[in-house]
This record gives structure tokens, sequence and C-alpha cells, in this order.
């Protein structure tokens, strides 16, 4: 099981390395081919430590590997060691199983860029970095594969170099992480002072209990699941980030770094345990960000930030379910989420493959017709988002809105947020299908679909992946059904004992409700869309500006930012700073001058030079004895 474990982490890391070594020695398919077989690999080791884990009673599921001590400070010995369980298990297996799909399906989508090989490599980058952060036993390390996320994420939205919009894209999503990061680098530092220990059980056992400590710890670590996750208020990211290439973006969506910051709350709820207002306070920043990337999401006319903002809600869900104590629930989702998540960016990006690169909605238009097979793995991915059974969404976010039910009246208000997300998730989602797949086709899509009918929905790594991702979005849900049958829950029972558990009744109105609040939504997509009987409000200023967010960052931190780089360069940069070098040089320039005219090559001058420093000396040696 050790073994396995660190292959399923050096094998991303091996394909990143052997392809940047081998530059053009290795072809662009071979570069392709390296990344994928690498992370399918990985993939198959997560099933060996899942298998081996199987074998063990649940009380003891949970094997430390050691390979070396990789940094000392002091008393302080930091090993480079893995962490075997079931959370960490459940994270390789959907970072590296919808990982490599991703991977695969960019084979056809990125054929004949220049910068093939590149890409693969970045693309194993980002999945090693991903993998270090869930396998890590230590907080320490954690920070480490956190911080690599963000810089692969990076290289990976800013991929296409000569866009400008994707690089300020990239910048924007390293500088909102990059703060998530300080705030997480000041709870290490407080866990540290007063426990002595960053390793989980040591850290979690010895970790104060209420309190200002306490309270600042959660509070540090939630900063970096919010930026890491895109929560409001440090959000603003992720729409940016669709500059990345489709496969990039199915990546950072669906398996990779907008989950983790679930996985980091729910890894450390015991420190969330400790400060019951910081999990309140994660729990509503959740339901806020629900409720309002779903309705920005309703205005939205290019067809990835549409799937994007629908992201940023679902992992609201998420971030309820697990700061509300529902953390199987939360997890659960996070786990068909992957599936469809990935399944709508992929079918998505056949759309734009097909089209030429073209992303906006108003252009697109009957292509139901011409393209029946990515109609039905995206009708198949929207009906998993929303939630109609029996698709997998349908399972897993209403037993988190069951949860809830059981928390008083905080939860039963968060509950209701939730079925309002519900509802606009139905209205945005079919919103997106409606436009793209129904009515006449368009006539810019009419004049670029013009390839054999055959060939429009790419090629087989991409209609073959689409297909098996449809697949888990229908069966992935039946994983567990509660409270029919909760294998899942039961599996991470021993690690995160939830305190938020909903009654037979309290999952028969959940389920109930939610599917209803999901057809009403759907429905009213239909009424805007299809049958056409009535519109939106126009009074949709606010969300076509997504609430101004951007527009009040700009305002209070990147302009006085600006005023004060260039106040300190008119008035203190160039008088004093260049102006005291510019002294400085002109000083020694003209001592330069003086001392080379002294140099006249005369014997004499230079006696006199040498007589008169030895009267000089011995003047001060009479003077001073």
């Amino acid at each position: 099981m050790n073994a396995a474990s660190w292959f399923c982490l050096g094998l991303p890391l091996a394909a990143t390395v052997a392809i940047t070594l081998a530059g053009t020695r290795v072809s662009r398919r071979g570069a392709a081919y390296l990344s994928t077989l690498t992370t399918a690999g990985a993939f198959v080791a997560a099933i060996v430590v899942f298998v081996k884990l199987l074998d063990q009673s649940p009380k003891h599921r949970g094997a430390l590997t050691t390979s070396w001590t990789w940094l000392s400070a002091g008393k302080y010995h930091f090993g480079l060691t893995l962490l075997n369980d079931q959370l960490s298990v459940m994270m390789m297996l959907i970072v590296t199983g919808v990982g490599s799909l991703i991977i695969a399906y960019s084979i056809g989508y990125m054929d004949g860029e220049d910068e093939e090989r590149r890409f693969f490599a970045y693309m194993s980058l980002f999945v090693f970095s991903m993998l270090l952060l869930v396998q890590t036993a230590n907080l320490l390390l954690l920070l480490a594969g956190w911080g690599m996320v963000g810089l692969s994420s990076y290289l990976l939205i800013g991929f296409y170099q000569e866009r400008a919009s994707a690089i300020a894209a990239a910048k924007k999503a390293f500088v909102m992480n990059a703060f998530g990061d300080a705030t997480m680098a000041i709870a290490l530092f407080l866990l540290i002072e007063h426990t002595g220990h960053l390793d989980f059980h040591g850290a979690f056992a010895n970790a104060p209990v209420g309190g200002t400590v306490a309270t600042l710890i959660a509070l540090g670590l939630l900063g970096g699941a919010v930026a890491k996750s895109a929560q409001f208020p440090l959000h603003t990211w992720l729409p940016d980030a669709m500059e990345g290439p489709t496969p990039v973006s199915a990546l950072i969506h669906a398996a990779t770094m907008v989950t983790a910051g679930v996985y980091l709350i729910v890894r450390t709820h015991p420190l969330f345990e400790n400060a019951p207002h910081i999990e309140d306070l994660a729990a509503g920043l959740g339901a806020g960000t629900l409720l309002m990337a779903g309705l920005i999401a309703l205005v939205q006319t290019d067809i990835k930030r549409v799937i994007a903002y629908s992201t940023m809600s679902q992992i609201g869900y998420m971030f309820v379910g697990a700061a509300g104590g529902a953390y199987a629930n939360g997890m659960f989702h996070l786990m068909t989420h992957a599936f469809f998540k990935a399944l709508l960016f992929l079918a998505a990006g056949i759309i734009i493959h097909a089209l030429t690169g073209e992303q906006d909605i108003r252009r697109m238009g009957g292509l139901g017709r011409r393209m029946p097979h990515t109609r039905t793995a995206f009708l198949i991915g929207s009906l998993a988002l929303v939630g109609i059974p029996p698709f997998a969404g349908f399972f897993s976010k209403d037993s988190i809105i069951a949860a809830l039910l059981n928390r008083g009246t905080f939860g039963v208000i968060l509950a209701f947020c939730m079925l309002i997300g519900a509802f606009l998730t139905g209205v945005y989602t079919f919103r997106l299908y409606f436009i793209v797949f129904h009515g006449d086709e368009s006539d810019f899509a009419r004049e670029h679909l013009h390839k054999p009918h055959g060939r429009l929905e790419g090629p087989f790594s991409m209609v073959s992946t689409v297909t098996v991702l449809a697949g888990l979005s229908v069966v992935g849900g039946f994983v567990q059904f509660a409270p029919f049958w909760h294998p899942l829950s039961d599996w991470l029972a021993p690690i995160a004992k939830p305190f938020a558990e909903a009654s037979n009744k309290q999952e028969l109105v959940a389920s109930v409700c939610a599917v209803v609040f999901g057809i009403a939504g759907i429905a009213v997509a239909h009424s805007l869309y299809v049958a056409k009987s009535s519109t939106l409000p126009k009074a949709l200023g606010i969300l076509k500006h997504k609430f101004y967010f951007d527009e009040i960052y700009d305002w209070v931190f990147y302009k006085p930012a600006v005023l004060l780089a260039q106040g300190l360069g008119r008035f203190f940069e160039r008088p004093v700073v260049a102006g005291s070098i510019r002294e400085v040089t002109v000083g020694f320039g003209e001592g330069s001058t003086a001392v080379g005219r002294v140099q006249n090559g005369l014997v004499r001058s230079y006696a006199l030079a040498l007589a008169s420093g030895v009267a000089v000396l011995a003047v001060v040696f009479l003077v001073t004895r």
C-alpha cells in the first residue's frame, strides 16, 4: 500500500520532469500520451491503496509512510510523509480518475497547438501538486502542495501567453490565492507556537479549544479555503480563469483546485470545531456564494463562464455541508460534482472546438440536430447539476440540505438558501442548454459547422471521455442513497464523524423540495427560452456587472496602490533614491578624475607625496604621544 501511494504521487511528477527535459526530442503526441498514461497509472495505484485499506478494520484504516526528513528547524523535524486513510484515498481516486479523463480528452482538443509539450507538462504538474496536497500527513507539506496548486493554475490559466487577457487572469488568480496562502501560513505559525506540532494528529490533539487563538487558527485556514475554492469575497478570479484552454477549466473546476478548500475544511475539522463561530461563518459564506453565483450566471453569455459560476455555486453547497458538520455529504457532492462538471466543461469544449473557438452562446443555437451526442451528454450533465433523479447530483445535493434541517434555525435558513439555489440552478443551466441546442440553427453555426457529420463532435479521445463522464454522471450517485444505504458515510465516519445528521423524514422533505425547486427552475427556463412566453427583466445591470465586485476591488485596492506607487516614484524614488545615486556617481567620477591628475608619471611627484605622508605620520605620532 505504501509503495502504491508513492507511485500515485510520483508518476505525474515523473511525466512533468521527462517532458521538460526531453524538450523537442519527444513529439507533441508523445508528450500527450506520457501525461495521460502516467496519470492513469496514478489512478491504478490509488485503486491499489483503496483495496488495501478495505482489507483493514474500519478503526485501523490508515498508515503513514516517510521517505526522509525534508526540513529541520531546531527541535522541529518535518518528514516527507504521506498519509493513507479514507479521506486521502477518496481524493486520490477523484483527482487521478477524473484528471486522467480530462488529460486524455486534451489529446484531441490540443492537437495542433504550438505548445502542446508545455501544456501537458503543466497538466501533470497540476495533478502532482493536488496529490501532494491531499496525500500529505502534515500541514506544512499541505501548504507546500497548496502553493504549488496555485502556481500550476497560474501557468495553465495564462497558457496563451500572447493574449493580454489570459496573462491578466493568471495574475489575478495568483494574487487572490496568495492572500489565502498568507492567512494559512499565519494559522500554521499559531499552531506550531501553541501546540508544537504541524502533523495532523499532534496538531488536532493539542490545539486550543475556544478563545481567540482557536478562532484565529480556524479563520486563517478558512481564508485559504475561501481563496482556493473561489468563495465570497475572494471569488472574482474564477470566471476570469476561463481564459485558459477548456481542459484546464475542467481540471480546475471539477477535480482539483476549487475542491481543495472543501478538503481542507473536512481534513482539519477538529480545528474548526474548536471555533464554532468560524464554522458558522464558513457555512454562511457558502450559502451566500451559491446564491450570488446563481444570480450572476443568469445573464452570462460566455458558455464557459456560465459553467464557471455554476462551479462557484456548487462549491458553496459543499462549504455548507462541510462547515455544517455533514462531512461525508459534502465530500459526496464533491465526488459527484467532479463527474458532471467535468462532463459539462468537456461537452462545451466539443462545441467550442467545432465552432473554431467561439464561446458566445448568442452566436450558437440549434446545435442539437448537428451534434446529437454532445447534446445528450450536455443534457445528462445539466440534469445531474440541477439534481433531478436518478442523476448523480440528486443523491449528493439533497443529502446536504437534509442534514442542515437538523441544525436549528440557522440550519433551516441555510437549507432554504440551498433550495433557492436549486431553483436558480435549474434556470441558468437550462437557459444555457435551450439557447445552445434548441431553436433554429444560427447563421454563425451554419457557416462554421461545415465538416462531415461524423467529425463535428471531435476525435475519439474527446468523444470517448465525454461518454465515460456521462455514464458516471448517471450512475455515480448510487454510491450512496440515504437513508437506504450509506457506505460513503460509513467509510469516512472514523476520521470525520458528522455532528449534523438527518432523519428519514428530513431526507424525504429535502429531496421532494429540492426536486420541485429544480423542476420549477427548468420550467421557467423553458418559458423564457423555448416557449418565449415571457422575458427576463431588463433591470439586470447589477448582475451583468457581477454585483460590481471587480469595480469595488479596483477602487479599494488597485487604484490606491497605483496612486501610492506613482507618488513614491515622484516624491521619493526620483529625488531621494535616484538623486542620491546620482550624487554618489558624480562624486566618484570627480574623485577618480582628481586621482587621475595626480597620477602624472613623474618620479618627483611620487617622492613628494611619499615624503609628505611620512611627515604627516611623524607629526601625528609626536602629537598623540
